[in-house]
């Protein structure tokens, strides 16, 4: 089988090592606009529960990226001011993006996948300068502004809207002893940093403001310089002296990207190309490499019937897919209204709320993981 994948992030790269690491006599191509090089972005998180599946799917990139990862076993959250510590009772933690590329790229090249770095696709039409037009199987891993499902947009039945709420991926040299989410508010407007550590000299910060915020403090009339200023100004207990570090810092608001249908012919999507999950839920990356590992073992059984197993990729995975993306909308749903959770919780009350904001975790599950924290929102809450 020959396959062309579009896109040399995560998700590509990892459905590339998967493919050719079970079947190598097949032709696998990943094509990837960026030079080898490119180094955008900071840190991404892998959870617990994703690094178990990467472990199941692939031993030897679970290895070996696991030994780049910087671990955590606390989170903080603070309202009002007030500091609650989460401990953690899972494994899980933050690599520098360009880390977990270059451990995806050194796998898929052991297993022989061909990287065609500096290629640029404005559509399919284009494979064929690389050879690659007879491909039986060309998917989509290109991200939000996938070139896939642009070019085949209404037969994939896409929509896509967007969220009020503003925010930046920063770095900052502070290296955060544990990973931490504050909600501020400040001269009247509603802030939100998040930020964890990925290696010994970095972090990730996340900065974040509600749609009345950015309207109220002009935010829209200022200079990207003057936005990363009024959040180092805001966020400077935090930061301790240091900066923010900007790297293709854009402020946006989040496009919601839904796809009726995941198979048009020969092409499908996986991981953001289809449905963006929201930062919120720590997940995103995590989400679309087990798109790459379900496309895969569908790919790997279907003996040569595509479209058998493009077919069989969406009917067993799409439940999968929909518990997760449930949970991504519904945690975006509770940031679209943080001004008014900031204004009517109790420090206690706003971690219990946040905690059980996507619906994946009870009260139950919160007293059986988490009796800690249960015992100090118990005491001080209407949480009974």
């Amino acid at each position: 089988m020959k396959v062309v994948i579009v896109g040399g992030g995560p998700s590509g790269l990892y459905l590339g090592l998967l493919l050719k690491r079970r079947a190598p006599e097949w032709q696998v191509d990943v094509i990837e606009q960026n030079s080898p090089d490119a180094t955008f972005g900071f840190g991404v998180v892998l959870a617990d529960t994703g690094l178990l599946q990467l472990q199941n799917a692939d031993e030897a990139s679970y290895q070996a990226l696991c030994e780049e990862m910087r671990y955590n076993d606390r989170q903080i959250i603070v309202q009002r001011e007030v500091p609650i510590e989460i401990e953690l009772n899972i494994k899980g933690g933050a690599i520098p993006r360009l880390k977990l590329l270059q451990v995806l790229r050194g796998e898929a090249m052991k297993a022989d996948v061909r990287i065609h770095f500096g290629e640029r696709i404005e559509s399919t039409d284009d494979l064929q300068r690389l050879g690659l037009a007879d491909a039986d199987v060309v998917v989509g891993a290109d991200g939000i502004n996938s070139v896939i499902r642009r070019q085949f947009a209404d037969s994939f039945g896409t929509t896509q809207t967007s969220l009020t709420n503003h925010f930046a991926w920063f770095g900052t040299k502070r290296v955060f002893e544990s990973p931490a989410l504050v909600f501020r508010k400040y001269a009247g407007g509603h802030f939100v940093a998040h930020y964890y550590a990925y290696s010994d000299e970095m972090s990730t910060f996340v900065a974040e403001c509600d749609d009345a915020t950015w309207h109220n403090f002009g935010l829209a009339e200022m200079t990207d310089d003057e936005r990363q200023a009024l959040f180092e100004r805001i966020f400077a207990p935090e930061l301790a002296g240091q900066g923010l570090i900007s790297n293709k810092s854009i402020w946006r608001e989040f496009p919601v990207i839904r796809n009726a249908h995941w198979v048009c012919g020969r092409h499908v999507l996986i991981g953001d190309a289809l449905a963006s999950a929201h930062f919120s839920i720590g997940s995103g990356t995590r989400i679309a490499m087990t798109d790459a590992s379900a496309l895969a073992d569908a790919l790997l059984r279907c003996e040569g019937d595509v479209a058998a197993g493009l077919a069989a990729f969406e009917s067993n995975h799409a439940p999968q897919k929909a518990k997760l993306i449930a949970a991504s909308e519904r945690s975006y749903m509770w940031y679209e209204d943080i001004a008014k959770w900031m204004e009517a919780y109790t420090p206690e009350e706003f971690v219990y709320e946040f905690m059980t904001r996507t619906g994946r975790v009870d009260e139950e599950r919160l007293r059986k993981e988490f009796p800690t924290l249960m015992q100090r929102l118990s005491a001080a809450s209407r949480v009974t």
